[in-house]
C-alpha cells in the first residue's frame, strides 16, 4: 500500500486546504467578537507544539501510519479499540464537513434540492478522486490549491470596496482582558482546525522525503492560521464584531455585500466554489485517513472497497446525527471538539509520545 508517493508540496497544498477548509467559510472565534484573530492566532501558535509531537512521532515510526505505529506503542491489544476510536473520528468528521458543505448549497442556490443529493453527489466526486489513490488525490490539491488562493485574495481586494469596511471594527482589542480570549481559545481554537491535522499521521508514509516532515507541516500550520488571521480581520472589518459573532456563513454575508460601480456583483458564487474545494479537501483527507487505517487494521491489500462503503456510510451519518444546522453546529462546539478532539488530538498523541519516550529510554526501541 505504501508504494505511491506523493511530493512535499503536493502534501502542503492538500493539508493547507484542509486547515482552511470548512473553516473559512464558517468563521472560528465568533464568542471573541472582534478579538477572534486573536484566538486564531493563538490556537495557530499552540497547535506547532502539538504538530512537533506528530512529527516526532513520525520520526520514530517512519514507515507507519499511526494505526501501524499503534501496536508498536501500546501493544496489540489495547491498540485495537483506540485504532477504531480514530477511525470513527476521521469519518464522522468527514460527515460533520459534508453536512456544512451540503447545508450551504442548500441555503444559497439549491433550496429545492434535497440536501442528502448534494452531500451524496459531492461523496461520489470525493470517492471517484481517491479510488486513483493519494497520488491522484496530490495532484488534484496541486491544481485546486492555487486557485483557491487566488480566489480568496481577490475576495479579499474586493471586500476594501464595500462601503461598510471599518478597520475600527476590530477595536476595543482585548477589551475585556486576555483571560476570556484565552478560556475560549482552550481548547477549540487548537483543536478545530488546527489539531485536526492529526490525520496528517495517515500520509506521512507516503511523503517522498520524509527528512522534511516537520517542516512541511509547520509550514500547513502557519500559512493555514496566517490566512485564517487575515480573513477574520477581513470579515469583522466589513459585518462588525456583533453580525460576525451571529453570522452562520461569515464570508458568504460579507461577499455578498460587494458592488463594483453597481456592475461586478454576486461574487458569493465565488464563495460557493472555494466551499466544495475547501471541502473536497478536508473530506478527502479524512476519508484517505479512515480507509488506510481500516486497510491496515484488517491487513487489506487494497482501499478501494473500504472507500465504497464509507461513502455510502459518510452521507447518512451526516444527517442522522442532527436534525437542523444549528443543533449540528452547537453540538459540533460544546461536546465534539471540547471534548472528543481533546482526547484524540491533544491527550493521546502526547501520552503517546511519553510512552514512545521511555520505551526508547529503556532501549525496547
Amino acid at each position: 500500500m505504501n508504494k505511491e508517493k506523493i511530493s512535499g508540496l503536493q502534501l502542503f497544498y492538500l493539508m493547507a486546504g484542509y486547515v482552511l477548509g470548512t473553516a473559512i467559510i464558517l468563521g472560528l472565534g465568533l464568542d471573541s467578537k472582534q478579538d477572534a484573530w486573536i484566538f486564531i492566532t493563538i490556537g495557530m501558535l499552540s497547535s506547532l507544539i502539538l504538530m512537533a509531537v506528530y512529527t516526532q512521532l513520525a520520526s520514530y515510526y517512519p514507515e507507519d501510519s499511526l494505526v501501524q505505529m499503534l501496536p508498536k506503542i501500546i501493544g496489540k491489544y489495547l491498540s485495537y479499540p483506540v485504532i477504531v476510536l480514530y477511525i470513527f473520528h476521521f469519518t464522522y468528521s468527514a460527515a460533520r464537513a459534508g453536512r456544512e458543505l451540503g447545508d450551504l448549497i442548500v441555503t444559497t442556490i439549491l433550496s429545492e434540492t434535497p440536501i442528502i443529493v448534494v452531500i451524496g453527489s459531492f461523496m461520489l466526486l470525493i470517492i471517484y478522486c481517491l479510488r486513483g489513490g493519494v497520488e491522484t488525490l496530490g495532484r488534484m490539491a496541486e491544481i485546486i490549491f492555487p486557485v483557491y488562493i487566488f480566489s480568496l485574495i481577490l475576495i479579499w481586494v474586493l471586500l476594501f470596496s464595500v462601503d461598510q469596511f471599518d478597520i475600527k471594527n476590530l477595536t476595543p482589542i482585548l477589551g475585556k482582558g486576555v483571560k476570556p480570549v484565552l478560556k475560549q481559545a482552550f481548547p477549540v481554537g487548537v483543536n478545530f482546525p488546527f489539531g485536526e491535522t492529526i490525520v496528517i499521521m495517515m500520509f506521512f508514509p507516503f511523503l517522498s522525503k520524509q527528512q522534511y516532515a516537520r517542516r512541511i507541516g509547520m509550514s500547513i500550520l502557519l500559512v493555514g492560521g496566517i490566512l485564517l488571521t487575515i480573513n477574520s480581520i477581513m470579515m469583522i472589518a466589513v459585518l462588525g464584531p456583533e453580525i460576525y459573532s451571529h453570522d452562520i456563513f461569515t464570508l458568504l454575508s460579507a461577499t455578498q455585500m460587494v458592488s463594483v460601480a453597481d456592475f461586478l456583483e454576486r461574487f458569493d458564487a465565488l464563495v460557493i466554489l472555494m466551499m466544495v474545494a475547501g471541502v473536497f479537501f478536508k473530506v478527502g483527507a479524512f476519508l484517505f485517513g479512515a480507509a488506510v487505517g481500516i486497510s491496515q487494521l484488517f491487513k487489506l491489500k487494497q482501499t478501494r472497497s473500504v472507500l465504497l462503503g464509507l461513502g455510502s456510510i459518510v452521507p447518512p451519518l451526516s444527517l442522522i446525527t442532527a436534525s437542523s444546522y444549528v443543533e449540528h453546529i452547537e453540538f459540533g462546539f460544546k461536546v465534539y471538539v471540547p471534548y472528543v478532539h481533546t482526547l484524540l488530538q491533544i491527550i493521546m498523541p502526547i501520552l503517546f509520545l511519553g510512552i514512545v519516550f521511555i520505551r526508547k529510554k529503556m532501549g525496547h526501541i
